[in-house]
């Protein structure tokens, strides 16, 4: 049961609006985790690539150290351009249609993804392989902010009253799957080949599957998507996309809170993924593929993780529960950075304990401030918000953490930690206060 201080959170519009129809819950659930997982195995893709690749073959002429940092500052160009695709691709949807806007973006995100597997190095192009290189990560920020399709929205309106957490936490499940078969992925070509081979040619493999599976995403979310009883569900449930100027203007205090409140989730998702593997590949003699493995073994114990979070939401609510998570952040920010410097055992104690910390938090993260938009802006602002998200979250997290690292120990990483579960704290407030004045505003309209 949620406490009586979730009730913003169940707001009447949620559970207002035309019946479900003959389309289940179930059935958006599977476009949702088929989208999200290939989503999220692209962005794998690119971050292992950008540690254990990009330095090497781009610059190659720079300290190791400099040429990762310069590696990450292109790794956040796609975060950068998000919202400038979201707002193209809306535009797109207003004029054509949702089918057309999923299949450009789709193949813009393919075609990206693919032409990265073909970068020529700095040996052959020299600079024009980091311009190329930013490029054809600006490609894939901008596809991603056009491949939102509305289905997660969908899924929290048609989720049963009482499962809302654990039907929040369904899109989440692409996060440890994309990365599970990322990490395996490298890891496999890491170890069958020598290391002059794996730069020349073998991490390009990653990225060809990447495309495909793009490929076998698009068709399988279009046979969902384009469907006459989803389409008149996205009708009926008034998830139309408005215009960017419209969600801004009717949404921005509600979007910019949005932003900020997963910000503990996002901060903790790259301290556990790409920045680890970072520190490992930059001051351990240690192998990658050996740490990639440990990943994978964090990743799993994520997904269990991420499926408990929709139980626990569930009894005690999604904002308790990211709030509760957002302290244990911060607990985890004073102490467990130092565990990367303790061996394989304090690897593995760091990643499994950081990646339940962050399924528990990552698998609500999205819910809680989608619910108090209005109806009609739900589909756009919940896209922006997402998007800002990751810009504000996620984009510049394995630059500043490696910094930080660099200028004062792995301590100085945990400070990044502690201002993601601050802005997440507050911003969980602001939404409360928020959603109060609504209520107020309503009853007095009424």
């Amino acid at each position: 049961m949620s406490t009586s201080a979730e009730a913003p959170l169940h707001d009447a519009p949620e559970t207002r609006g035309a019946a479900h129809g003959h389309v289940a819950a179930s059935e958006i659930a599977v476009g949702v985790i088929i989208g999200r997982t290939s989503e999220f195995f692209d962005f794998f893709v690119y971050a292992i690539a950008s540690v254990v690749v990009f330095p090497q073959l781009v610059f190659p002429h720079l300290p190791p150290l400099e040429g990762m940092m310069w590696s990450f500052a292109i790794f956040a160009l796609a975060f950068v351009a998000r919202p400038l695709g979201t707002a193209f691709f809306i535009e797109i949807d207003r004029r054509f249609g949702r089918t057309t806007r999923l299949t450009l973006a789709l193949l813009l995100l393919g075609s990206s993804t693919v032409a990265v597997a073909f970068l020529p190095g700095h040996a052959i192009v020299g600079v024009w392989a980091a311009v190329l290189l930013c490029l054809f990560r600006i490609g894939q920020g901008v596809a991603l902010g056009g491949a939102w399709d509305g289905l997660p929205s969908l899924l929290a309106l048609s989720a049963p009253a009482n499962r809302k957490g654990w039907y929040a936490m369904v899109p989440q499940l692409g996060a440890p799957i994309g990365l599970i078969v990322a990490s395996g992925l490298f890891a496999y070509f890491l170890v069958t080949l020598s290391a002059a081979d794996f730069l020349d040619w073998g991490w390009r493999y990653p990225f060809f599957v990447a495309f495909a599976i793009n490929v076998v995403a698009l068709f399988a979310r279009l046979r969902i998507v384009a469907t006459p009883a989803f389409q008149e569900l996205f009708k009926s449930r008034e998830l139309q996309p408005t215009s960017v100027g419209t969600a801004i203007r009717e949404e921005g205090p509600r979007i910019v809170v949005g932003a900020f409140a997963p910000l503990a989730s996002f901060a903790m998702f790259h301290m556990v993924t790409v920045f680890p593997l970072s520190w490992v590949f930059l001051f351990t003699r240690e192998d990658p593929s050996r740490f990639l493995l440990i990943e994978l073994i964090g990743a799993v114990a994520g997904l269990f993780a991420i499926a408990a979070s929709g139980v626990l939401a569930d009894r005690y609510g999604r904002r308790a529960l990211l709030a509760a998570t957002a302290a244990g952040i911060a607990a985890f920010s004073g102490f467990a950075p130092q565990l990367l410097d303790g061996g394989a055992t304090g690897e593995l104690v760091f990643m499994i304990s950081g990646f339940i910390l962050l399924g528990l938090s990552f698998g609500q993260a999205s819910g809680p401030v989608a619910s108090s938009f209005a109806l009609r802006n739900r589909y756009t602002a919940s896209a922006l918000t997402s998007d800002l998200a990751w810009l504000f979250g996620a984009g510049f997290a394995p630059l500043a953490a490696l910094f930080l690292s660099v200028q004062g120990g792995l301590i100085a990483s945990g400070a990044y930690l502690l201002s993601g579960a601050a802005g997440t704290l507050i911003a969980l407030w602001l939404n409360r206060t928020l959603a109060a004045q609504r209520e107020e505003v309503a009853s007095d309209e009424a």
